[in-house]
């Protein structure tokens, strides 16, 4: 009999595999970083866009991250590849947000997946990261390492809405409203970290 997704996250919640995380997995959740962070880790590795970000330090809010110039945005984020279509993109989400929100805090209560599917680059897989972890909203990630895992116990979709669907539906029968984000948050944090640990 397939397994729930709610008996999936209660099997890696028991491996422990977040003891050296930050709360909620990804570090700095609920700050406009996440965004950067969010587009920077497209076809990239986590340790790159760490490079990248600590080449941004000062300029991970809204209104500092505007002010840059993108050849300079380039340098800054190349560790993380790709430099010259992230960084034209970035810098027109940034303004987007700006111009459509007028502050990150606004952006993260009122922002829509449509609106945010509606940008230069950002995927489902991006706008989900920065709903959940930028936003602080109930929004399940999936990505390569979800798949992977699902596959584990024979489970396979052939479209994304499909495997956010089957996530989804069983942790919101089984968990309180308030517990969602949280719970969301942590079950796409244990999936990677669940697959990196196979990957060593």
């Amino acid at each position: 009999m397939q397994k729930s997704a709610y008996e999936i996250y209660n099997y890696l919640d028991e491996l422990d595999l977040l003891k050296k995380s930050p709360e909620f997995w990804w570090p700095n959740t609920g700050t406009f970083e996440v965004v950067v962070g969010a587009i920077l880790t497209q076809n990239t590795t986590w340790k790159n866009v760490e490079k990248s970000l600590e080449n941004l330090k000062g300029f991970l809010e809204l209104e500092s991250f505007v002010s840059l110039r993108e050849d300079a945005l380039k340098v800054r984020i190349k560790p993380s590849g790709f430099q010259n279509q992230k960084a034209p993109r970035l810098l027109q989400l940034a303004r987007n947000i700006k111009e459509e929100f007028i502050t990150f805090e606004h952006f993260q209560k009122n922002v829509t997946r449509k609106w945010l599917l509606s940008q230069k680059g950002i995927g489902e897989e991006s706008a989900d990261a920065i709903l959940c972890y930028g936003c602080m909203r109930e929004e399940m990630v999936v990505d390569s390492y979800t798949k992977r895992l699902l596959k584990e116990f024979d489970i396979e979709f052939k479209k994304y809405a499909e495997y956010k669907t089957f996530l989804e539906s069983s942790l919101r029968e089984h968990c309180k409203e308030d517990e969602l984000f949280r719970v969301f948050a942590e079950f796409h944090g244990m999936i990677v970290e669940y697959n990196k640990q196979k990957d060593k």
